[in-house]
C-alpha cells in the first residue's frame, strides 16, 4: 500500500481547487464571449439596414436619431429565434420608440408582425407603456419611466417564454407563441433616441 503524507495530500487538494477555479473562470469567459456586439458607442450603423428617413447619425459616444417624416428603424441583418438582447438607450421624455423582435418581414416592421418592447413614457395606458410588449403584455403599475436618462433593456425570448427587464426590474414574464423567428429592429418615431450599446446572444 502506498502511503501519502499529509503535506502531499494538502498539495493535491490545493492543485485540485486551483484546477476547478480555472475551469470555472474559463467557462465564465466562454459564456461572456457568446455576446455579439452590434453597436458599441458610435460604431455599428453598418450592422443594420435602415427603413424610413430618420436622421440616424454616429456622433460622440452613441448613435442617435432626432427627426424624420415618420417612424424609422434600424433592422438587424440577421434573423434570430431564441436569444437575449441587451440594449443601452437614452430616450427624451417625449420619445416614442421601441425594440421590435422576431419580425415576420424585414421590410415591413410593425407591432403586429413583431414583438415590440415599447419605449413610450407619454402613453398612460399600461398596454402601451414603457417596459411592456405591445398587444401581448401590459406593464404593471407603477408604469416605469425611461425619459431623459440612460436605460438598459434586457430582452429574453426563449421559445414561447418572453421576458423584459428594464434597469433590472422585470416588467414582462409571459408565454406567447405568435412569432418564432426574424430580425430585430430599433425604432425612432418621435423625440430623441440614443443607442450606445446593443448586444445579442443566441440561446
Amino acid at each position: 500500500m502506498i502511503r501519502i503524507n499529509h503535506k502531499f495530500k494538502l498539495l493535491l487538494i490545493t492543485l485540485g481547487s486551483f484546477c476547478l477555479l480555472l475551469a470555472i473562470s474559463q467557462l465564465a469567459r466562454a459564456a461572456e464571449s457568446t455576446w455579439t456586439t452590434l453597436i458599441d458607442g458610435a460604431e455599428g450603423l453598418e450592422n443594420f439596414d435602415i427603413i424610413g428617413d430618420a436622421n440616424w447619425t454616429s456622433e460622440m459616444a452613441y448613435i442617435r436619431a432626432t427627426e424624420g417624416s415618420g417612424a424609422s428603424w434600424l433592422v438587424s441583418k440577421n434573423s434570430y429565434d431564441n436569444f437575449q438582447l441587451r440594449v443601452e438607450f437614452w430616450a427624451s421624455h417625449d420619445a416614442n420608440s421601441g425594440v421590435y423582435m422576431r419580425c415576420k418581414d424585414a421590410e415591413r416592421i410593425n407591432d403586429r408582425d413583431c414583438y415590440e418592447a415599447n419605449i413610450f413614457d407619454q402613453r398612460p395606458e399600461a398596454a402601451y407603456g414603457t417596459g411592456g410588449i405591445v398587444h401581448v403584455a401590459p406593464v404593471e403599475e407603477p408604469l416605469p419611466k425611461a425619459g431623459d436618462q440612460w436605460n438598459i433593456y434586457l430582452l429574453t425570448l426563449d421559445g414561447d417564454h418572453l421576458m423584459v427587464e428594464l434597469n433590472g426590474r422585470r416588467t414582462v414574464d409571459v408565454r406567447d407563441d405568435s412569432l418564432d423567428s426574424g430580425p430585430f429592429a430599433l425604432q425612432w418615431a418621435r423625440g430623441e433616441l440614443r443607442l450606445r450599446k446593443v448586444q445579442i446572444r443566441e440561446l
